[in-house]
C-alpha cells in the first residue's frame, strides 16, 4: 500500500515546471520533499489531487494502492479527494472559511464524504478537535477562524484533513506561518498521527531542520527534478549531490552548535521559462563540471539512494 510518483511533468503550452519528479510514501511512513522556493515542490503536490488549472499538462506515473489517479473523473475522483488523500494547506486562514464556524465548516466534510447523520456531526467534530489536541474542544466547535490562534488554526485544518480518515496527507509547509515553538508541537502532532493511525504522510518544505526533526525519507527537488532520495539519516550523514549538501551547510541549527560563517547557497533556483542546458544546478554548483554544462544527468542507484549528478559517473 503506497503513493507513488514517477517520471511526474507538469508544464504550460508555452515551459515545462515540473521536469521528472518522483517519490514514494508507504502507509504510516513520513516522507519530505525538500527545496527552495520554486522547485516544483507544491505544485507536484497538488497534482497528487487534480487540483491544478485546467491549462497546465500533468503526464507520468501517479498511483495511489493501485489506483491510477490521472483516470479518476468526477464522483470517483470525489471519493478520492479526503478518503483516500487530503491536504494541509500552507495558511490555515486562508484554507479556512471566515464566515463559517469550525463544526460548520467540518461538518459539511463530514456530511459530504462520511455520510455521517446530522445529529452525530457536533460530536464527531469534537472527537476530532480532541485527537489534535485542541483544548475544551466542546466549546471551540462554536468559534470562527478569527477566534483561533495560527496554531490552533492549523490544528483545525490537520483535524479537517483527518476527518474522513483517509491513508495518506499532503501537507504543503504546514508550519512556515507559525513561530518556532508551534511549528515543534505541529510536527509532534502529525508524528502522532501517523504512529497512531498508520497515516502516510508526505510533507513539503524548504526547511532542512524540519525535514531532521520528522521525516524517515527525503526526496530533494531543484528546478522540477529530484536530484536526490534516501533515508533520512543517510542523506544528513553523507549527502551525495552539490545541492543537498548545500541545503544542509545553510541550515545553522543543524551546525552541532559550533560558531561558523553562515553558508548560502550562491544565485536563485531559475525560473521556469529559463533555458538552461545541462543540469540546472550547474550555474551555482561549485563543483560543476563541463559534461554538466551540456547534460541533463540521469538518476543513478548508489546501494538504497538515489541521485541525479555526475560527479558519481
Amino acid at each position: 500500500m503506497s503513493l507513488i510518483v514517477e517520471n511526474l511533468s507538469i508544464r504550460t503550452n508555452q515551459f515545462q515546471i515540473v521536469k521528472d519528479a518522483f517519490f514514494k510514501v508507504e502507509k504510516g511512513e513520513r516522507v519530505a520533499v525538500v527545496g527552495e522556493s520554486g522547485s516544483g515542490k507544491s505544485i507536484t503536490a497538488l497534482s497528487i489531487l487534480k487540483l491544478l488549472p485546467e491549462n497546465l499538462k500533468v503526464s507520468g506515473k501517479i498511483e495511489v494502492d493501485g489506483t491510477n489517479v490521472n483516470s479518476l473523473k468526477g464522483e470517483k475522483l470525489r471519493k478520492f479527494r479526503w478518503n483516500k488523500v487530503s491536504m494541509v494547506f500552507q495558511d490555515p486562514s486562508a484554507s479556512l472559511n471566515p464566515l463559517m464556524k469550525i463544526k460548520d465548516q467540518m461538518g459539511e466534510a463530514l456530511l459530504y464524504h462520511k455520510k455521517v447523520e446530522k445529529k452525530e456531526v457536533d460530536k464527531k467534530v469534537v472527537e476530532l478537535l480532541r485527537l489534535v489536541e485542541i483544548p475544551e474542544p466542546e466549546e471551540r466547535i462554536n468559534a470562527y477562524p478569527h477566534h483561533l490562534s495560527g496554531g490552533l488554526k492549523q490544528r483545525v485544518a490537520i483535524a479537517m484533513a483527518l476527518a474522513c480518515n483517509p491513508d495518506y496527507i499532503l501537507a504543503d509547509e504546514p508550519t512556515t506561518a507559525l513561530d518556532v515553538t508551534v511549528q515543534s508541537k505541529i510536527l509532534e502532532l502529525l508524528e502522532k498521527l501517523s504512529i497512531k493511525k498508520s497515516t502516510g504522510i508526505l510533507l513539503i518544505t524548504h526547511d532542512m531542520g524540519v525535514v531532521a526533526e520528522f521525516s524517515q525519507k527525503v526526496f530533494v527537488m531543484y528546478a522540477g527534478y529530484t536530484v536526490e532520495a534516501g533515508k533520512t539519516e543517510d542523506i544528513f550523514k553523507s549527502p551525495l549531490h552539490p545541492y543537498t549538501k548545500g541545503l544542509i551547510e545553510c541550515s545553522p541549527i543543524l551546525n552541532g552548535g559550533k560558531k561558523r560563517k553562515l553558508f548560502y547557497i550562491p544565485g536563485n533556483v531559475p525560473e521556469p521559462s529559463e533555458k538552461i542546458i545541462g543540469c540546472p544546478f550547474h550555474p551555482r554548483c561549485p563543483e560543476a563540471k563541463e559534461i554538466c554544462r551540456r547534460n541533463i544527468p540521469p538518476i543513478l542507484e548508489i546501494n538504497d539512494r538515489k541521485v541525479r549528478c555526475f560527479l558519481y559517473f
